[in-house]
């Protein structure tokens, strides 16, 4: 039985994706804010990315 009052009538979205080097651009390292903390997103030397608090 279903218990929703109503089917979803909406398609899923799909996630909205972001190139690396739209952030980045020219730099290493950038800051994201987030529910009032800052996160730090680093390119390191091996082309990975590390996200730190």
């Amino acid at each position: 039985m279903n218990t929703a009052p109503f089917p979803s009538l909406m398609p899923p979205q799909l996630p909205v994706v972001l190139h690396s080097q739209q952030l980045f651009r020219d730099r290493r390292e950038i800051l994201i804010e987030h529910a009032g903390e800052t996160y730090r997103l680093r390119l390191t030397s091996n082309n990975k990315l590390i996200l730190t608090k």
